[in-house]
């Protein structure tokens, strides 16, 4: 039985990683590519493969959001794949056929796809992808996201608002949340703080970058597909083009 696979990571090396140990395994059959959520939801619904591996972390759509998307009908096996995201992998654990934690080795990636030839050939015999559908009910359930955050300043703790955030920047291992005249640095990265706010309020403009939506003034286009934001404080942010998509959906019955 050949396995149709589709390869979805937003890092050419690290598609290319996958695919060299994928040449060792029998039957697996490497129908394609996809660097980014969007794209990977339409390759699924025209190829159909039967296993993906998944990244988390993408811009557009990320992996959460990518299996949100699909039709349970036509998902496929699913493995998640993560370079460090705890927060991910709390959520996914309990539904996921597997996962694969950056840096893996032949080994590893070996086991999880015998694991996902013994699912396939399960779910080709009629046995329902239990693990997926609860997964997909799970991610389209209402979610609960963070209201207010802990702030720790010298000799202080605080509660600042998730409203008050005018936009948020990557400061190595921490993230600085800008809220009118203050700032505020957190230990979080972009990734984690970005999975705990409401995404129909706070929305990833650059892979260094979050902004509140509200506060967004004006938009102007740049050279190569990106856009200038203006708050209404006249910070000027940028639109990578990579988050373009998933921004211009937010407003496509507005703008």
């Amino acid at each position: 039985m050949n396995i149709k696979t589709l390869i979805v990571d937003d890092e050419p090396l690290a598609r290319e990683r996958v695919k060299r140990f994928l040449r060792d395994e029998p039957g697996v059959e490497i129908i394609g590519e996809a660097g980014n959520g969007a794209e990977a939801v339409r390759v699924i619904e025209s190829e159909q493969p039967d296993l993906v591996f998944l990244d988390i972390q993408m811009p557009e759509k990320n992996g959460f959001e990518v299996v949100k998307a699909l039709d349970p009908k036509i998902a496929p096996t699913v493995i998640f794949v993560t370079a460090y995201d705890n927060y991910a992998l709390q959520a996914f654990d309990v539904h996921a056929l597997d996962y694969l934690l950056k840096p893996f080795n032949r080994e590893r990636l070996h086991r999880s796809v015998e694991r996902a030839r013994q699912h396939i050939e399960r779910r080709n015999s009629g046995t329902i992808d239990e693990r997926l559908l609860a997964l997909i009910a799970d991610l389209k359930a209402e979610k609960k996201y963070l209201e207010r955050l802990v702030v720790k300043a010298v000799g202080r703790v605080f509660f600042l608002k998730a409203d008050e955030i005018d936009w948020i920047e990557a400061a190595g291992n921490y993230v600085k949340l800008h809220a009118g005249r203050e700032s505020h640095l957190i230990r979080e990265t972009m990734n984690g703080i970005e999975a705990k706010l409401n995404p129909e309020k706070f929305l990833r403009i650059h892979r260094s970058t979050v902004v509140n939506v509200d506060r967004i003034k004006e938009l102007h286009p740049m050279f190569s597909g990106d856009y200038s934001v203006i708050l209404h404080n006249k910070t000027e942010l940028t639109l990578s083009r990579n988050y373009r998509e998933r921004f211009l959906e937010l407003f496509e019955n507005q703008i």
